[in-house]
């Protein structure tokens, strides 16, 4: 199976190539890695990872992502043959340029990503959005962001339809340091547009094993609004990671 051998490249690739720094300017880079693999009765294979790098500039702040999922199943077919059906193949790629204002948090932002889903409701989704952002709050180990902006998509279903159109992108983030060895994140965007309105949401719990390494507990929810026929509007999925910050 060539996937999980990509995802450990990708992760190593991105370690080798950034280097730590112990100032407050620079990269801040973590790479996650999950693997599930059952036998028996039920035989399968699951991969998830994920690479997030932040850069902070003097003038910007900077994020980039990538991540992939892959599941492959064995079956029986009615001959008695075992067979290995893949049953998932997601990757996303995004990236968002901010430019910092006089104030800590406020920054004038462009951002872009790219998915591509073989058994998603929509095959493809690209889309291209600017706006504004800053920090709501501040105290108590907790801090929330939000940014909202137009933005212009198009998007490939999985009934071969293309579409494209303009569209508003808002987001959120909630970070709340429990300890200082357990954290809580949530994530969530609504990109809505007169074709479909995209709601993705990521929940998750991260507990420090050490220095740079951390185990992560993750459930993340997309739904479409308009979906073709045969396909649900919601997709979940619930991940333990392994995940290394440097």
């Amino acid at each position: 199976m060539k996937y999980p051998f990509l995802l450990a490249a990708l992760a190593a690739s991105s370690l080798s190539a950034q280097a730590a720094d112990e100032t407050k300017l620079g990269w801040a880079t973590s790479a996650e890695l999950g693997a599930i693999t059952t036998s028996g009765n039920t035989k399968g294979t699951s991969v998830t990872g994920k690479i997030d790098a932040k850069q902070e500039l003097v003038q910007w702040s900077n994020e980039y992502v990538l991540s992939a999922f892959f599941k492959e199943d064995e079956k029986t077919d009615v001959n008695g043959n075992r067979y290995s059906e893949k049953s998932a193949e997601r990757y996303f790629v995004s990236g968002k340029a901010g430019y910092k204002l006089d104030t800590d948090h406020a920054k004038l932002f462009i951002f872009g990503s790219h998915t591509e889903d073989d058994f998603g409701a929509y095959t493809s989704y690209s889309l291209i959005s600017a706006g504004y952002g800053d920090r709501l709050y501040q105290g108590d180990g907790i801090s929330i962001d939000a940014e909202i902006g137009p933005g212009y998509y198009t998007g490939k279903t999985a009934g071969d339809v293309t579409e494209k159109g303009a569209l508003v992108r808002t987001a959120g983030s909630l970070d709340w340091v429990i300890s200082d060895s357990a954290t809580f994140r949530q994530l969530l965007s609504l990109e809505a547009s007169s074709d479909n309105k995209r709601t993705q949401s990521e929940t998750s719990v991260s507990a420090r094993i050490n220095g740079s390494m951390q185990m992560k507990a993750a459930f993340t929810v997309q739904h479409d609004s308009e979906v073709p026929a045969g396909k649900k509007n919601t997709d979940t999925q619930t991940s333990l990671t392994l995940v290394y910050s440097f």
